[in-house]
């Protein structure tokens, strides 16, 4: 019997052979070493039995590179080409900020704004919400899907349209973090400017973007995916890869704005030109797109409208990644040197950051200068590292991070530490610094300096070991109304089992007092000033410290 949650998921067997198909025809403009690197990026896809990915690269507005490779449809067997049309993930980001600035270079709105103008189906959480918060993740909005993955019923298990998104939020008690204290990833922002834009425009958001964004730019085959039962002509499939076989998995839902762009690696091609010159709408138009949120304590964060502003090696970029069901994106501008590079995919097991980069870094070349590898164990000779070895607990969300010295080295989880003083380590090869506070001679903790926060700083805890006696404390049903859900905890030899309805299970294990992980997931249980259990905290990815409260207490 098919159930509702595998009833649009088609496994193709796969044959034991992979069969090599032709890239399909190019347009290059470029050394053919360049051509042989990026084929032989996509070679794992380069089959008539795989799905694969549509590659565009620009140089100052004007087409250099297209190429395809790996199949559209495997049950058809029609292959990828680069007019090929495929979903774009987290990239569709960009279209929905572009569309709000189009409407306040209008006048209609302002990127302060407070949410709750439009949309006041949001509570009232004490603090004004942004339109820029919302397009630069510094909202502290809980991710809707998150939630809904959290109920049983994640997006790709049900239909979700913007009622469902508003019905989620509107349910929330808390935020993850005060607004503007902290950048933190989250779809339901996007999903409110899309809601946004359709009632502060009069109509629909896809049609105001067609009319207002995508034809004035010259985009011909861009869309919304605003159902995903419509028909779209030239649209691929999209797949997972299992063991033996591949399998579909395209998004079943309505909501779009976080993702659901439609498009074509030339239309891509064409939209990064007009980020950088303004298009039809001039520099205004690019100033807003690119500027980025701004903490609470006046430092400028690395995302602005949908865009990610960061480097290459040394090289200036502006990209954003993008995954949903079994597509894959990237989209990256490299301004300094006018290269452009768009990557569309129907492959889940492309890595989007990593194989764009790569595409990148064969026509950018020499330009990209990386940072030498520090020589951690020599530059840590000098530094006692016993002291910072231990276990530590963010307080909000309750994740641990275990520091430990291997050969000299301290790491956090497997990532090197470079001491720059005697309190002052630098994570791996990049800007973010652990700075550990003493408290009469001991180690108490750290505070992180990075550009995602404006505070954000560890505790150190001891590890725990709780006997059965102690497991059997936490059993019980725990209710969460923000999530409609509840959990039944049980204890096992090991830890705590947790089960949901229908049928879910997942066993967690204690890591310090009263705390308990699995994976992602982090659950703390919560006691009274009497030491009695009444309830248990929740957090997982986009979602922090979500409370439930235990039955009969």
């Amino acid at each position: 019997m098919t159930t509702p949650r595998s009833q649009h998921l088609i496994t193709i067997a796969f044959a034991t052979a992979a069969i090599a198909v032709a890239p399909a025809p190019v347009h290059t403009q470029v050394d053919s070493s360049i051509q042989s690197r990026v084929d032989e990026i996509f070679s794992q896809w380069d089959s008539e039995m795989s799905p694969g990915c549509s590659v565009g690269v620009t140089q100052n507005g004007e087409t250099i590179f297209e190429r395809a490779y790996g199949m559209a449809d495997l049950e058809w067997d029609i292959p990828n080409t680069p007019e090929t049309i495929f979903e774009g993930g987290s990239v569709s980001k960009q279209f929905a900020a572009a569309a709000v600035v189009l409407l306040v270079l209008d006048g209609v709105l302002s990127l302060e704004d407070d949410v709750r103008r439009w949309v006041p189906e949001i509570p009232d959480y004490g603090n004004k919400i942004t339109l820029h918060h919302l397009m630069t993740h510094t909202s502290g909005l809980r991710d809707w899907g998150s939630i809904a993955s959290i109920s049983g019923w994640g997006r790709e298990n049900r239909a979700h349209d913007h009622d469902d998104v508003l019905d989620i939020l509107s349910r929330q008690t808390q935020l993850n973090f005060e607004p503007g204290t902290e950048y933190s990833y989250s779809n339901s922002g996007y999903n409110l400017l899309a809601i946004v834009i359709d009632r502060a425009s009069g109509t629909s958001f896809a049609e105001f973007s067609k009319t207002r964004l995508f034809e004035p730019a010259g985009m011909v085959n861009t869309q919304w995916r605003d159902s995903h039962r419509r028909i779209i002509r030239g649209r691929s499939s999209a797949y997972n890869q299992t063991e033996n076989s591949w399998e579909i998995n395209r998004p079943v839902e309505y909501v779009h704005g976080n993702g659901g762009i439609l498009t074509t690696v030339g239309d891509l091609g064409i939209w990064n030109q007009v980020l950088t010159t303004g298009g039809p709408w001039g520099q205004d138009f690019v100033t807003l797109m690119h500027k980025p949120g701004v903490l609470r304590d006046g430092s400028e964060i690395k995302y602005a409208g949908g865009l990610m502003l960061s480097s290459l090696g040394d090289v200036q970029a502006v990209t954003h990644t993008g995954s949903t069901a079994g597509y894959r994106a990237f989209l990256g501008r490299f301004p300094e040197q006018g290269i452009s590079v768009a990557m569309l995919c129907n492959a889940s097991n492309v890595s989007t950051g990593a194989t764009g980069q790569s595409i990148a870094r064969a026509f950018l070349g020499n330009a990209i200068k990386d940072p030498n590898t520090p020589n951690y164990r020599a530059e840590s000779a000098a530094f006692n590292l016993e002291p910072f070895v231990g276990l530590y607990r963010e307080p909000m969300t309750g994740l641990p991070m275990r520091i430990t010295s291997q050969n000299g080295v301290l790491y956090s989880g497997t990532t090197a530490l470079l001491p720059l003083s005697g309190s002052e380590f630098q994570v791996g090869n990049g800007d973010r610094r652990y700075i550990f506070e003493r408290r009469a001679g001991k180690v108490i903790g750290f505070e992180v300096e990075d550009w995602q926060y404006s505070e954000r700083s560890f505790e150190k805890v001891p590890t725990w070991t709780p006997n059965r006696s102690e497991l059997n404390e936490f059993e019980g049903d725990y209710r969460s109304e923000e999530a409609e859900t509840f959990f039944r905890v049980t204890a096992t030899q090991n830890g705590l089992e947790i089960w949901q309805r229908p049928n879910d299970r997942f066993e967690v294990h204690p890591v310090y007092g009263d705390g308990f992980r699995s994976g992602g997931r982090m659950v703390r249980f919560r006691r009274d000033e009497d030491g009695e259990i009444i309830g248990l905290s929740l957090s997982i990815g986009r979602v922090y410290d979500m409370r439930f409260s235990r039955e009969g207490t």
